[in-house]
């Protein structure tokens, strides 16, 4: 039977090193995972964070331009935002008997913030758990059970969020699915409509801007078009603001960039500033009373720790600060920057960046793909491979460990590095990025040589 002597203590688990953490991992968590940080040195440990920067264990500081994919609008341990949880630290923080305190109040402020007539919200724990709810909302609501969806889309990797992500990679080793979910091309129109004019979809979701798929930017009059489409054809538009959301794309959400209201939106990430996970879905008083009003629905969907007082009191901070300091502003002055910097490196030097793309400091580079012609041959195949599969992944361990500036590629494009940088960040720290990318690129006379490179880890394997 074991004892408390054979537990790690609190105190002997923040004074593991780096090797002991790899070795826990690699027995007791996840042991590729382990392996493939290790490849590209992303499994350094470190100790403390601030606004923009983290240091690991030598002392060494960092940028961290990848901001917990976007759940870091107001930087790493904001005091505003810590001093909230900690305001609410007498407060009953589960409660299930009595109505949540701060609950209501979060709910009440997201109702002013958020576009149109989105008043009623729930709160959960993850982006994917809000796309869950926003699913079960809109099937119930309308009575229908087809969804649709967007190829290249993300929304979370638990089974109904799943089931509308467009990457089969993530997809296949848990097929069947949720059955009638269906995809069109993101941007596409036509192929939405031709899915649409049965008047047997629940729900269109959609990312105002995709993410992982690669920072895909729709065109101008694209996202009208689908509130249009879905109004006349009786489905509810959700849109997926969970990384575009409170601030980061230069307005508060992205859909206001084209003044376009859905009937439900799901938000997460940085609606907990970093500090508490919380998510939720709003939704306007009509769509939420069809489905889960009165008595007998209302507790039709759950959550035992969603809309917690801890979490609750980071969310009303967060929205605080995000209006207090105008911070969509701030993301759209500091993503111009940014984006006009990276553009120029792009034209210095076209054999390495095929596109930048971006809103606000939500910003892709898209490296073009080469061959390795006879090296490719002599490694069977690997140097391409690499090439294909792990060129923004080279060039983010490059970043990390040469430069201290940490980043990471687009899960579903691979060949896309990402900056959402916390919007806090200084045009000091811009240049600091901008400088290192044009030292990797100066250093290289071409895409395999720096493959070749910065990949010997990973073609050895």
């Amino acid at each position: 039977m074991k004892t408390r002597e054979d537990l790690i203590s609190l105190e002997e688990g923040m004074q593991l090193n780096r090797k002991e953490i790899r070795e826990l991992y690699k027995q007791y968590a996840n042991p590729g995972l382990a392996t493939m940080m290790g490849l590209i040195n992303f499994d350094k440990k470190f100790v403390r964070a601030q606004g923009v920067s983290v240091w690991d264990e030598d002392g060494n500081e960092y940028l961290d331009f990848l901001g917990g994919y976007g759940a870091l609008n107001f930087g790493h341990n904001h005091p505003h935002i810590s001093g909230a949880v900690q305001q609410a630290g007498e407060l009953p923080n589960l409660l299930q008997a009595a109505l949540g305190t701060l609950y209501a109040a979060l709910a009440h402020n997201l109702a002013q913030i958020t576009p149109g007539d989105l008043c009623r919200t729930f709160f959960g724990n993850s982006g994917a758990e809000a796309v869950e709810g926003g699913l079960k909302l809109a099937k119930a609501a309308t009575g229908k059970q087809k969804l649709i969806h967007c190829d290249g889309s993300f929304h979370g990797k638990t089974m109904g969020a799943l089931s509308v992500t467009g990457k089969s990679k993530y997809q296949d080793p848990f097929k069947p699915l949720v059955p009638g979910c269906e995809s069109v091309p993101f941007g596409d129109a036509d192929a939405l409509e031709d899915k649409l004019k049965n008047k047997d979809v629940a729900a269109f979701i959609i990312e105002p801007i995709q993410g992982e798929g690669g920072v895909h930017i729709p065109e101008q009059g694209y996202l009208s078009r689908v509130r249009e489409l879905c109004t006349q054809y009786e489905a509810l538009l959700i849109f997926d603001e969970i990384q575009t959301g409170f601030a980061r794309t230069g307005a508060n959400f992205a859909c206001q960039l084209e003044g376009v209201v859905p009937d439900i939106m799901c938000l997460g990430k940085s609606l907990g500033g970093g500090v508490m996970p919380i998510s939720a879905f709003t939704t306007t008083e009509e769509i939420w009373d069809k489905a889960f009003g009165g008595i007998d629905k209302c507790a039709l969907h759950t959550s035992t720790f969603g809309g917690n007082a801890r979490a609750c009191a980071a969310g009303i901070a967060s929205i605080e600060l995000m209006l207090e300091e105008d911070l969509a502003e701030q993301a759209r002055g500091k993503g111009a920057y940014l984006l006009q910097g990276l553009r120029e490196l792009q034209e210095k030097y076209p054999d390495f960046i095929k596109e930048v793309r971006g809103r606000g400091l939500l910003i892709g580079v898209e490296f073009k793909q080469t061959s390795g012609g006879f090296l490719n041959k002599i490694s069977g195949g690997r140097l391409n491979k690499l090439i294909e599969e792990y060129l923004a992944a080279l060039v983010a361990g490059e970043l990390m460990n040469s430069y201290q500036i940490i980043t990471a590629y687009t899960l579903n494009n691979p060949n896309v590095i990402r900056f959402e940088p916390p919007l806090i960040v200084s045009r000091e720290q811009m240049d600091r990025l901008l400088s290192a990318l044009d030292d990797i690129f100066k250093k290289h006379k071409s895409i395999w040589s720096f493959v070749l490179s910065s990949g010997k880890n990973i073609l050895t394997k």
